[in-house]
């Protein structure tokens, strides 16, 4: 596929601003398709559950031609972020389809007692998504309290980095992404850049609700919508503290 001239200046507008956003934050971006590395990395987490077999060269046939990551790390060199994704065919077939066929390589493992009859449901868009579909994946960003990457919004400018990339890359039909309930409550799609969000479970034995994971999702016009706008700016840490952060005297004199 070839960029026109126009988007490929967008693009890359929008990424080298982002990468200079999250530099003068102390964050540096590593970009790789050679997925041994970044199992290598992901086991070294030792504070964190597994890698998904979606991107595991151990159990999933991963590689540049159909996936790619990102991950960040601190002024100190430790690693403080991870997120990847899939490019997936599915021509002819819809998404409820693939999750039903590849379910062992969403489920959450320890999740079930029985993958074997442990099947996702509920989203409409289950029926609809189909075609050249990309999946977001492994999104984690560490904790470090009050004006910290989270409170500085650095969760949707890498979010959005990858998104940039995979648009301007595969230009899939559909995106989606698995998130769980608690966090699709407090709107973590509209952080990822999402503008869909559906209700969804995981479904064992008579019935038995085992996990809930909503789908997030965009089609290829959000997509599209999404890259033309600007990339929001992060908060200054300092600023973030100073609204976040009450001085013990202060709470004193008011107790």
């Amino acid at each position: 596929m070839v960029m026109l001239p126009s988007k490929l200046f967008t693009m890359t507008m929008n990424v080298s601003g982002i990468l200079s956003q999250l530099e003068k934050a102390g964050i540096r971006l590593e970009f790789g398709d050679d997925f041994a590395k970044y199992r290598t990395y992901r086991n070294q987490q030792h504070d964190r559950g597994p890698i998904y077999p979606m991107f595991d060269v151990a159990s999933s046939y991963v590689d540049r031609t159909n996936g790619f990551w990102v991950c960040a790390f601190d002024s100190y060199g430790e690693l403080i972020h991870t997120q990847a994704v899939r490019l997936l065919d599915l021509s002819g077939i819809t998404l409820g389809r693939h999750l039903n066929d590849h379910r062992y390589k969403y489920i959450t493992p320890g999740s079930t007692s029985d993958p074997d009859r442990t099947f996702y449901s509920g989203p409409e868009a289950l029926h609809v998504i189909t075609g050249r579909v990309c999946y977001q994946g492994d999104f984690w960003l560490r904790a470090r309290g009050l004006g910290g990457p989270r409170s500085q919004g650095a969760t949707a400018l890498l979010s959005r980095v990858l998104l940039e990339i995979m648009v301007a890359t595969w230009e899939p039909n559909f995106v989606f992404a698995l998130v769980p309930k608690n966090l699709a409550a407090k709107g973590a799609h509209l952080r990822y850049g999402y503008c869909h969000c559906e209700p969804g479970r995981w479904l064992a034995q008579d019935q038995q609700v085992t996990e809930e994971d909503y789908l997030i999702w965009m089609g290829a016009n959000d997509m599209a919508n999404l890259v033309a706008e600007a990339p929001l700016g992060l908060k200054p840490e300092t600023s973030v503290s100073a609204i976040q952060v009450v001085p013990r005297e202060v709470v004193s004199s008011l107790t």
